[in-house]
């Protein structure tokens, strides 16, 4: 394996859209008054640091699960440390090398808006590197989830609508609802093929807590909701009725994991997961655009 596609695969390409999707509708919630330079520029380093951040707290889990041994014996993609691609010091560098870069692009922010957005990126960091890492990480005792809906959902949409319009509208926190959910079923996947190997390890990640029938049916749960919200939001803009285009991969990932899918079977559902992301994100920021 080269050595390149080794830390491309580390960084979890398909989690990326976690990251990106906030900022798309952090963006399309700003009022249409905002500067087209102020939305490539601001919205540009907001992207930047979500997506620094989430590659980050990948390689960082990669780091901590690796020296702990809690990817030993995975089910899912190869894990840089568990599989001996990497040692974990270069792991751990390029987990500071990404968080490195997200504190570069927050300072640019922070000094084209309010210096208070510093305590929110250490926040950010802080919650990155405390969910496998340190002594008492929360991704080990179901709290995972919370901070995925959190900060790759509210903090991360609410805080991109911020730093580009100055402002903080009622709809960037729905909308943002949904761009959490998103990320929240994404992260219930890997919990859910994990699960086993998780409980045996002592990794008590909600989906271990709540077991396999209750976590099948929170997946489901989150794409019922985003339902919801969808359906809200168009009774006064009829345009985000198209999002629910989609749910089409949704649908079919929640038919195989009410069916029972698991181990390597859920990574084809991971892949349909990531599919409905970037989708529903995407359709659903061009409706709503400058609303």
């Amino acid at each position: 394996m080269m050595w390149s596609r080794v830390w491309i695969d580390g960084a979890r390409p398909r989690t990326l859209v976690a990251a990106i999707v906030p900022v798309l509708l952090g963006i399309a919630v700003a009022p249409g008054s905002v500067a087209v330079a102020d939305i490539l520029v601001r919205g540009g380093l907001a992207a930047i640091v979500s997506l620094s951040l989430q590659v980050a707290v990948n390689y960082a889990n990669d780091y901590s699960d690796g020296i702990r041994g809690t990817d030993a014996d995975r089910v899912g993609p190869r894990r840089l440390v568990a599989s001996g691609d990497a040692t974990p010091a270069a792991v751990r560098r390029a987990a500071f090398l990404a968080s490195a870069v997200a504190m570069a692009a927050g300072t640019g922010l922070a000094a084209l808006t309010t210096w208070w957005l510093v305590a929110v990126g250490a926040a950010c960091m802080a919650a990155a590197w405390g969910y496998t890492g340190g002594p008492v990480p929360y991704g080990y005792r179901g709290w995972g989830e919370l901070f995925v809906f959190t900060f790759f959902g509210l903090v991360a949409t609410v805080g991109t609508t911020f730093v580009v319009a100055a402002t903080i509208s009622a709809r960037s926190f729905v909308v943002g609802s949904v761009a959490g959910l998103l990320a929240v079923a994404l992260l219930i996947v890997n919990n859910l093929r994990d699960r086993e190997n998780d409980q045996a390890a002592g990794k008590r990640t909600l989906a271990v807590r709540m077991g396999d029938r209750a976590t099948r049916l929170m997946y489901v749960a989150c794409y019922v909701i985003t339902l919801l919200i969808i359906v809200s939001l168009s009774l006064s803009r009829p345009i985000v009725f198209a999002s629910l285009i989609g749910l089409l991969p949704a649908v079919r990932a929640s038919q195989r994991v009410l069916a029972g899918a698991s181990g390597r079977s859920l990574i084809a559902v991971l892949g349909l997961t990531a599919r409905a992301q970037l989708l529903i994100g995407v359709i659903l920021s061009g409706a709503v655009w400058t609303w």
